[in-house]
């Protein structure tokens, strides 16, 4: 899934490549992925790419004077930019897996796809960002927040550290791939209890968080939407890693799964080499 770093950086893309041009049509292949009616997706014909930013993981493309299409790309889906389009023939319904499609004026443009069978991609065409409930929920911005906000975020929910890191509504932007590399650089357990965290521990983790997504935005920014997601899978630690070697300690990455997810993680560096149990409803090793 696409967290903070990689929208941030195709937002950056599109302010370098869309902003500025006029949309031609916009065209929606998927009508389970358009979530809005009104305005409908024919409004936007004619008007300008104003700006492109993101809220948290979601993306936010300006249009006109008063037109967002605020973009959720879920677990699959993907923003791929195209120079110029195969055909001037619009898109017909269920076409394959392109959900919607942005036609500029010089020819160029943008599909927004979705891989797999199990469809989640969202996008809204709203007048303001905060009509979308998952945008008017978000929390404050990962990267925005002083230390003392950080602890006090943190501190706000009880509950097991992982979880707590990726609740969109304490902090805005964490997902499941980088809140595992944030608890590696801290050397801290995925289910730690925000509870019992010190204050030298949220310091660290603190620092983690910001080390691990500066880094990660630093590489992403200026990354064509093509290559984003190798330059991710490039600079993770532990996530998606299971059976490697801990880059810091050489130990066996180790992962616990669940029903549709799972999390990696270093039992040397992180649970003073205690692996946790995998089992789902297990007691677990904190």
């Amino acid at each position: 899934m696409p967290e903070l770093p990689e929208v941030e950086a195709l937002a950056a893309y599109l302010r370098e490549r869309a902003v500025g041009h006029t949309v031609q049509r916009l065209e929606v292949s998927s009508f389970s992925a358009l979530k809005t009616f009104d305005p409908p997706a024919s409004a936007v014909a004619g008007m300008p790419v104003r700006d492109a930013g993101r809220h948290g993981k979601f993306l936010d493309i300006a249009l006109g004077d008063d037109l967002h299409l605020i973009v959720h790309l879920a677990r699959a889906g993907w923003l791929h930019y195209r120079d110029a389009f195969k055909s001037p023939a619009p898109l017909k319904p269920g076409s394959g897996p392109i959900a919607i499609r942005m036609r500029l004026d010089d020819g160029s443009g943008f599909d927004l796809t979705e891989a797999g069978t199990q469809k989640s991609l969202a996008a809204y065409l709203v007048r303001d960002p905060a009509e979308v409930p998952g945008v008017s929920r978000l929390g404050p911005d990962a990267l925005a927040l002083s230390e003392t906000e950080f602890a006090e975020r943190i501190r706000s929910r009880n509950g097991q550290i992982k979880g707590v890191l990726v609740d969109q509504e304490v902090l805005a932007g964490i997902g499941n791939a980088y809140s595992d590399e944030i608890l590696h650089v801290a050397k801290m357990s995925p289910f730690a209890l925000t509870g019992k965290i010190t204050d030298e521990q949220m310091g660290e983790l603190y620092r983690a968080m910001r080390e691990v997504e500066t880094d990660a935005v630093t590489r992403s920014v200026g990354q064509k939407a093509a290559e984003l997601k190798g330059e991710k899978r490039a600079g993770l630690r532990v996530h998606a890693r299971t059976g490697l070697p801990c880059p810091i300690c050489g130990d066996t990455v180790r992962e616990v799964s669940f029903a549709d997810k799972s999390l990696q993680y270093c039992a040397t560096c992180q649970t003073g080499g205690k692996p946790l149990a995998d089992r789902r409803l297990s007691k677990l090793i904190r």
